[in-house]
């Protein structure tokens, strides 16, 4: 398949912020795979040696499949940028370019290294090597056209919260799943039964690549293409959700069902200033939020159902 980029580049005063910025407004498109340039990336001493030359600038590109609704997603892109410049101060350009899946597909990785996420959690690119150290376990990834390589800070966030909220043999729905990286680390932490979903059926397939990379038994997960928890008919000890506080408000409204009481709720892709009504509506819907951890400008929230 023949895939558009689309290349925003930018200036900003918070470049960080506003690449994710930028990022959150591709995946309001469906938009999953998408590529940050950042010219200040100096990958880990020791880390790998075929790095290619950094970037100029910073940019984000998005890869829009080349179908019927190509011209509708740009112009959609494009309002989205918009209406994004008006709230967050930013100057910024688009460049679109025809490229092929596997020209993509392969351009990006020499960017992406083996990344420790927590103290005990290191995520490694397929295609790298890395020696684990005593007590570390290793997330193998492959992200594909999916989002989730776990340098994110929100996926580290997710991550820790797991290794704090999860017990062995729990079960564990994961909504937005992407790249399954959430998944891999919930049974790498002992969880039981493990249901991941997502809208795009590329991330699905992509997760289940990655989930049969890391050795997980396929008797012990379960992957479906659907909207949140629409596909969801069973409950859960513990729901993580790492996406957008837009849609984590509306998910909230819908989570109770599939949550046993006393469940467990983790979301994450929230930023500083959605923090607060992000914990008013967990509240309001019968959780009590008991942790709230910080990284940079991103945010991630824990709490449990009330019974």
């Amino acid at each position: 398949m023949q895939w558009m980029a689309a290349r925003v580049a930018f200036h900003s005063e918070n470049e960080e912020l506003t690449a994710d910025l930028i990022t959150s407004a591709f995946q309001d498109l469906g938009v999953t795979g998408v590529v940050v340039d950042d010219p200040h990336l100096t990958p880990a001493e020791g880390w790998g040696d075929d790095a290619v030359p950094l970037p100029t600038e910073p940019a984000v590109s998005g890869y829009l499949a080349m179908d019927e609704r190509l011209e509708q997603r740009r112009f959609d892109l494009e309002n989205a940028l918009a209406d994004l410049a008006r709230r967050h101060p930013m100057n910024y350009s688009v460049q679109y370019k025809t490229v092929d899946e596997q020209d993509w597909a392969e351009s990006w990785k020499a960017f992406f290294y083996p990344e420790q996420i927590t103290p005990t959690m290191v995520v490694k690119p397929t295609w790298r090597d890395y020696t684990p150290t005593s007590g570390q376990q290793v997330i193998e990834i492959d992200p594909g056209m999916a989002f989730g390589t776990g340098s994110h800070p929100t996926t580290a966030l997710c991550v820790q919260l797991l290794e704090t909220y999860m017990r062995p043999g729990q079960a564990v729905l994961d909504v937005g799943t992407g790249s399954g990286i959430l998944l891999i680390a919930a049974a790498k932490l002992g969880a039981g039964r493990l249901t991941g979903v997502d809208l795009d059926p590329v991330a699905v397939t992509v997760a289940e690549a990655n989930l049969r990379q890391n050795h997980i038994p396929t008797d012990r997960y379960e992957l479906r293409c659907g909207d949140l928890t629409d596909t969801i008919d069973a409950t859960y000890d513990g729901v993580v959700a790492n996406i957008l506080a837009d849609v984590i408000l509306e998910l909230l409204d819908r989570l109770v069902p599939v949550l046993k009481p006393g469940g467990w709720l983790i979301c994450s892709g929230i930023i500083q200033s959605q923090r607060d009504s992000v914990a008013r509506k967990m509240t309001a819907r019968g959780f009590r939020v008991e942790t709230i951890l910080e990284r940079g400008d991103w945010v991630a929230l824990a709490g449990r159902l009330r019974p």
